[in-house]
């Protein structure tokens, strides 16, 4: 059977418990793959700032730690959640590590890249920090590159909000 929405996957969060992302139902998501030890790590604070504009009005933000890219992502979940919450005060929800290219890419994301594929790069992610939007449907959406700032995508995630 095909997956149809990111209805159709889990994932296992940072303490080691496993979930269906069908938990997220009826919310806007944004799925990110993170890492503590990149240019782009400074992104963390600006997702922090969207997740606690929008939280209430059904924003979800999943940011899944990734050390594909120039190994900077070495720590174990226990390190990544300090980390995140001790410099940006990350709250939102943080998965394991996971591979985001190549065969043993996680399942959700083989799912996002065949849906919306990088423009150039085709579906392969270039970098840390890319940005997936998924529906209240659990449909994706858009994809947002990795240097594009979250304060840049505030518009577009209140539009999806609301609809």
């Amino acid at each position: 059977m095909e997956n149809t929405s990111i209805y159709d996957f889990e994932a296992t969060k940072l303490n080691g418990e496993k979930i269906s992302l069908a938990n997220y139902k009826g919310k806007t998501i944004l799925v990110v793959n993170t890492a503590s030890k990149c240019g782009l790590t400074p992104q963390y604070e600006g997702l922090e700032k969207l997740y606690k504009k929008h939280k209430d009005q059904g924003l979800v933000i999943l940011g899944f730690p990734c050390n594909q890219f120039g190994n900077q992502e070495k720590g174990s979940s226990t390190e990544i959640q300090e980390f995140c919450q001790v410099n940006y005060g990350v709250s939102f929800q943080l998965f394991e590590k996971v591979n985001v290219n190549g065969t043993d890419a996680h399942p959700l994301f083989k799912f996002l890249k065949s849906k919306l594929s990088g423009g150039i790069f085709g579906s392969k992610i270039k970098w840390n920090f890319t940005k997936f939007v998924i529906d209240k449907n659990g449909i994706p959406v858009k994809r947002f590159s990795p240097t594009t700032a979250p304060i840049k995508m505030d518009a577009y995630l209140e539009k999806m909000i609301s609809e």
